[in-house]
């Protein structure tokens, strides 16, 4: 497990476009970490939709309902400020992150925090402290957008976007304050399973801007209506060994998603399971 004379690993799951599978994604990861018995937190900046804390709220609601033990995280919403002029506003937001963060540092051993689908003061700040930032985007031009602006004509990249250009500036940010790096992550979702002319030219394109904003492009989650349907059950699939849902051949393949996913990642200690512990506090 992350040696706790460090701080923990801060986990960013960022992207200014909605629908993009990011709770969904966010909620795996924390699961899965905490399978491996590992403590996470997690912090909600989207304090107006609250997709993750919501789905989290379900979980909670669901274990209670039908008698299940499930892992659930610690977690946090934290809002704008709204008060004061802008710089005022900006002040308090970088005060009650900086806090709020440094207090979870002392007993997380990871941390996840859920930007919202915007650019915001908050995301900005987020991004700046991420050692791992993981990128979720559909698989389609229209997302791709939010990385760079493509050539009608040729789908050759042009000229990098807004949010690539904001994640260059945390980089070096991270670099300045405490000599960081950021482990920026970029991971298709709702891909479809069927090869189509779209889907490779996306896939051509990604490919091309990696070599050019230095990112990592990884595979992220096939277009499944499983992940819509745990949601009101705030499930993953990671769960249903612990649950009394029918495990089908869909379900299979989509926990093999998940496993490739955790892999990929390349999160600190994270392919050494940390030994679990009896309700005593023994080690086995």
């Amino acid at each position: 497990m992350p040696n706790k004379k460090n701080k923990a690993h801060i986990i960013v799951v960022g992207n200014e476009k909605g629908g993009s599978g990011k709770s969904t994604t966010a909620m795996h990861i924390v699961v899965s970490l905490m399978k491996k018995n590992y403590s996470v937190s997690v912090v909600d900046l989207d304090s107006r939709q609250k997709s993750l804390a919501r789905y989290l709220e379900n979980r909670l609601n669901y274990a209670n309902a039908h008698d299940l033990t499930l892992s659930i995280p610690d977690v946090y919403i934290l809002s704008r400020s709204m008060e004061g002029d802008v710089d005022n506003m900006m002040f308090e937001d970088t005060k009650n992150f900086s806090e709020l963060i440094e207090e979870l540092h002392k007993d997380s051993d990871f941390i996840l925090i859920d930007c919202p689908g915007s650019d915001s003061n908050l995301a900005r700040l987020a991004h700046s402290v991420a050692d791992t930032l993981i990128t979720p985007i559909n698989d389609s031009f229209v997302d791709l957008d939010l990385l760079a602006t493509v050539n009608p004509d040729t789908y050759k990249v042009e000229k990098l976007s807004l949010y690539s250009e904001m994640v260059w500036d945390a980089r070096k940010h991270r670099a300045m304050t405490d000599r960081g790096t950021i482990d920026w992550i970029v991971m298709r979702n709702r891909v479809s399973t069927l090869d189509a002319k779209n889907k490779r030219r996306v896939n051509s394109a990604l490919k091309e801007l990696q070599k050019r904003v230095s990112f990592r492009y990884v595979q992220g989650l096939a277009e499944r209506v499983i992940y819509r349907e745990l949601f009101p059950k705030g499930l993953t699939l990671v769960d249903f060994r612990d649950t009394d849902e029918k495990v089908t051949m869909s379900h299979i393949a989509a926990r093999q998603e998940i496993r490739r996913l955790m892999a990929d990642l390349n999160l600190p200690e994270i392919e050494k399971e940390k030994p679990q512990a009896d309700l005593k506090g023994n080690v086995a």
